[in-house]
């Protein structure tokens, strides 16, 4: 049991801590009231909004981008890789810097770096520029996912979070839902045109910015500063090879092929050597060390998995949506709103118990078990599944992970050191995103493999005939709005059907999550907030 200098525990409360509005030492003065925090909050909060929105809205804008700058079907895909890589391996480096730095200059950095590279993309006169300003967007990305959290946990105690996991959930899902429908809208405009997917959001990201100046208040804490950056290259460089690698193959070239092996080695090799370095140096990026803890390492399992099953069976549900049920873009998103929903009412209820029962695990333990049902269930669907039986099996599956994704990183924040609060978070936060990316490579390469099997053992079944110079194997989704009526319709069954592996991959890796919650010993939440803890141990460090 954590105990602190006046001996005083900080770990098994057993209230309600008091309002941090009455303040009885110079060390709680460092707390904010919930007015604060609310207004500390809305300015993170639109930031945070601004650039999920980013990532959603290109996807309905992303045909005419393409065709307005005479793009490739190869280019199509990097628009959105690249931003996904450059998010995906500057997440643990942002959260080491939150730990040596003011969060408050980083996540104003964070912000400016998103709104020049999206007004930049917006200019852009080919698609390779667009490219470019597009990983500039997910340096930015990067940094307010894994800040805006590494914040909230510098200003609100474990024990008091829960009651603001709410807002966070709505935000995100919000602009999950309202991405795709405001793009859609934009590119319809005339007077507007797609690139005003990238301008939208600079207004709002500069108002977040004044905002954050305003009311975020967090204090810096001197210690020395020592800055890894072999190791931040190193790590990086790994990253980006590692998901280049799996993004590519088996499209772009075998799995075993030489081209193949080759990235594979490299990412391997440079990520061996910066867990090499990063046991030498004095500030690792990802110290080693926190995976001595127990939780922490489950809790990161568990995150790669939720990261798989989430970011991988996402992508494919808009598509099973438009593909295989034949709804338009606009119609598709709102059709998984049963899961936004479902995600933010359980990411909200069960951080209000949390803070009032001071207890965690058993919500992770049935928000995991949720998510096993919700996918088992999906894995069950084909193409002609019932569309309210769809919508309760997506509740289900967006109840189970909001009880799960934020209570994640709260078990891992309530367990580190203070001086390790940025780095754990961005951790967890990293590997999800690493799970997730890596998700939707593999589980795509086994939809495709399925659609054409599916595809294959229609047309032979139904004795269709294939258009001159093709063959069964050949004929897919690629060629859909060619094909007669007949064909294509076999091909939107088999997409349809074929979904329902995907699902049923995602409810294995769930299983996997759940047996890591399982494996988690639970720890009364502290009632410190990471400001405090993060002076105690600088203190103590003084003293020693």
């Amino acid at each position: 049991m954590a105990t602190s200098t006046d001996g005083v525990s900080d770990t098994q409360p057993t209230a309600l801590p008091r309002d941090p509005a009455e303040p009885s030492s110079a060390e709680d003065s460092d707390r904010m009231t919930h007015r604060q925090t609310l207004e500390a909050l809305s300015g993170m909060l639109l930031a945070m909004f601004t650039a999920f929105l980013s990532s959603t809205i290109v996807s309905n804008a992303l045909p005419t981008i393409i065709t307005d700058l005479h793009g490739t079907q190869h280019q199509y895909t990097w628009v959105i890789t690249a931003t996904l890589l450059s998010s995906t391996a500057s997440t643990p480096i942002w959260g080491k810097l939150a730990d040596l730095f003011s969060k408050k200059l980083l996540v104003q950095l964070a912000i400016l770096i998103f709104t020049v590279g999206s007004v930049l993309a917006g200019l852009s006169q080919s698609v390779d520029t667009l490219i470019a300003w597009r990983t500039v967007q997910g340096l930015g990305l990067g940094g307010l996912q894994a800040l805006v959290v590494i914040a909230i946990a510098a200003m609100i105690s474990p024990r008091e979070r829960g009651r603001y996991t709410g807002p966070i959930a709505g935000v995100m899902s919000v602009a999950t839902v309202a991405g795709p429908l405001i793009g859609g809208v934009i590119v319809d405009t005339s007077w507007l045109g797609w690139r005003w997917c990238f301008f939208v959001g600079a207004p709002l990201a500069l108002v977040s910015l004044i905002v954050v100046q305003r009311t975020l208040n967090i204090p810096v804490i001197k210690r020395p500063v020592h800055i890894d950056y072999v190791g931040a290259a190193l790590i990086a460089g790994g990253v980006c090879d590692l998901l280049i690698w799996v993004t590519l193959a088996g499209t772009e070239f075998a799995w075993g092929s030489r081209t193949s092996l080759l990235l594979a080695g490299i990412g391997v090799a440079l990520l061996a050597a910066a867990v090499f370095v990063e046991t030498k140096v004095k500030e690792p990026i990802i110290p080693l060390r926190l995976f001595r803890d127990r939780t922490t390492t489950l809790a990161t399992v568990g995150s790669i998995a939720v990261g798989v099953a989430l970011f991988g069976s996402a992508v494919f549900l808009g598509q099973y949506f438009q593909i295989a049920r034949g709804y338009s873009p606009t119609a598709a998103g709102l059709l998984t709103l049963p899961m936004i929903i479902g995600s933010t009412l359980s990411s909200t209820l069960s951080g209000r118990l949390i803070t009032r029962l001071g207890r965690w695990k058993g919500f992770l333990v049935g928000g995991s078990i949720l998510m096993v049902a919700g996918f088992g269930l999906l894995a069950t669907t084909d193409h002609a599944t019932n569309m309210v039986l769809l919508s309760v099996y997506l509740f289900l599956l967006g109840t189970g992970m909001g009880m799960t994704m934020q209570n994640l990183v709260l078990a891992v924040q309530n367990t580190v050191a203070g001086t390790d609060l940025g780095a754990a978070t961005s951790t967890v936060s990293f590997f999800r995103s690493l799970g997730g990316t890596v998700g939707v490579s593999v589980l795509g390469a086994v939809l495709a493999a399925r659609v054409t099997d599916l595809t294959v053992l229609g047309i032979t079944t139904a004795g269709v005939p294939v258009p001159a110079g093709g063959d069964a194997s050949s004929v897919g989704i690629g060629s859909l709005n060619e094909l007669p009526d007949a064909l294509a319709d076999i091909v939107r069954a088999a997409y349809g059907d074929a979904t329902s592996q995907i699902f049923l991959v995602a409810a294995v890796l769930s299983v996997l999550t759940l047996i890591a919650v399982l494996a988690i010993k639970e720890v009364p939440l502290r009632t410190k907030t990471g400001i405090e803890m993060q002076r105690e141990a600088v203190r103590e460090a003084g003293a020693a």
